[in-house]
């Protein structure tokens, strides 16, 4: 078994300092390091349990396969903040029929981003013997 010490999502964006802005300023995430120098400098953000690091840049567009789901404790708070931030909402806070809130939007490069609620009854909140 591969025993992991910590895990990163990698972004390569077309624009580094757009997308930097938009992850440090708009999303207000704190960075955790940053490392290089110049236009394809690396930032390395907080994200909750894990890591966002956005360095280098790539001439194709993301992968709509990829996107990136972000637990928050009050979406519809996070919905307002974001919004006067200036930052698109493609789509505002909804309860799904699974039960979680979830709020969408996208990084500079089209990256989407799922801002989720897990209301306290939800049945992800349950673990036996806890």
């Amino acid at each position: 078994m591969v025993h992991v010490l910590s895990s990163r999502t990698l972004l390569r964006p077309a624009d580094p300092e757009r997308s930097r802005r938009f992850y440090g300023e708009q999303l207000g995430l704190a960075v955790y390091r940053e490392f290089g120098t110049g236009p394809e400098r690396g930032v390395v953000y907080f994200l909750g349990g894990g890591f966002l690091e956005v360095s280098g840049r790539s001439p194709t567009p993301p992968d709509p396969a990829v996107r990136l789901w972000l637990q928050v404790a009050d979406v519809t708070a996070a919905h307002e903040e974001l919004r006067a931030r200036g930052v698109g909402i493609v789509r505002p806070p909804v309860k799904e029929p699974w039960g979680l809130v979830e709020m969408w939007i996208e990084d500079p490069d089209g990256t989407p981003i799922v801002l989720v609620e897990v209301p306290a009854d939800h049945p992800i909140r349950y673990r036996p013997g806890i």
